[in-house]
């Protein structure tokens, strides 16, 4: 199969059936073999009738419907474990990623041998204030902190390897990250396509400001990972020795002085009234917590088990 279209979506009605025809429309010009995964995050409306119809219709599409709302990360995830074309394509279901990007996008992984390509929305039809400009910050410090140089990370419309997608894990709300999950993973063929963004033709958008407070959140998360998901107590096991041995020796110190001026037969106060006393044992408490911290990292990172994050209630 030459292609794996996975679509999350929440409350698109409107917009299912227009979306399906443009991607069929697609697929036929270019003879592509292909399955289109519609992934229902949880919809209020009657969006999983539409793609029961969509389904029962065209061999093709499939569908899942979460339980309820998981989140983005959540059904790109469901809908990689299911995928098995060999190039995998995922879009937004609200008609602002555009199904005709999608033969330039797959030329560029099977013919240039890209791992990952990001789409990239130079002209956008989103309020100045409200989105791009926060967009434009978000995006230069997810430059900055990643070390990937891609203009849009929140783009919608990417194209991935199936040996990308199978190992790399989308949690959280790490949908934004995928291409730096992807450098971690060993993938650095990394490119990015300007691809036309259309005005929304139905309803609301779903994100608000929100998700760039999140998105932030997310990028002190990922960077954290990046470097020490694998080996938390390299980072909390060496603060904790650091703060440690400085209050350590900050006490032996308190104490050596303290002995000096007795046996001087100068005048000194008790150990437990001097204030650098606290201070010092202040922090050899907290450099045993994040000793502690690393210790208890180690031994979740080799139990975890993430295998029910999310509630599938029907699928096709």
């Amino acid at each position: 199969m030459n292609l794996s279209l996975v679509i999350p979506l929440l409350n698109e009605q409107e917009s299912l059936r227009e979306l399906h025809d443009w991607i069929v429309q697609v697929m036929n010009t270019h003879g592509y073999s292909y399955e289109v995964l519609f992934i229902d995050d949880g919809s209020t409306d009657n969006s999983w009738q539409i793609i029961s119809e969509l389904a029962a219709a065209n061999q093709n599409v499939k569908g899942i419907q979460f339980q309820k709302n998981y989140g983005k990360s959540q059904a790109l995830h469901a809908g990689f474990a299911k995928a098995q074309g060999e190039v995998i394509i995922t879009m937004d279901a609200d008609l602002q990623d555009s199904p005709d990007e999608i033969p330039g996008l797959y030329e560029l992984i099977t013919q240039q041998h890209f791992d990952l390509v990001s789409g990239w929305k130079k002209k956008r039809y989103d309020s100045v204030v409200s989105k791009n400009l926060p967009s434009k910050l978000f995006n230069w410090a997810a430059r900055k902190t990643s070390g990937v140089q891609l203009n849009d990370f929140n783009c919608g419309l990417k194209a991935y390897k199936k040996v990308v997608i199978k190992n790399i894990e989308v949690s959280g709300e790490m949908h934004r990250y995928i291409p730096v999950l992807a450098k971690n993973a060993g993938f650095s063929k990394i490119g990015e396509k300007v691809v036309k963004h259309q005005a929304r033709k139905y309803g609301e958008t779903k994100f608000g400001m929100e998700r760039f407070i999140n998105g932030f959140l997310d990028l002190i998360t990922i960077w954290f990972l990046s470097r020490f998901g694998k080996r938390p107590m390299h980072l909390f096991g060496a603060l904790g020795v650091i703060m440690f041995l400085i209050g350590f020796v900050s006490t032996g110190t308190i104490i050596t002085v303290k002995l000096i001026k007795l046996y001087a037969g100068l005048p000194t106060i008790l150990v437990t009234n001097n204030p650098l006393f606290y201070i010092a044992l202040t922090t050899m408490i907290i450099g045993t917590q994040l000793f502690l911290a690393g210790f208890l990292g180690e031994i979740i990172l080799r139990s975890k088990n993430n295998d029910d994050r999310y509630k599938i209630a029907k699928e096709l």
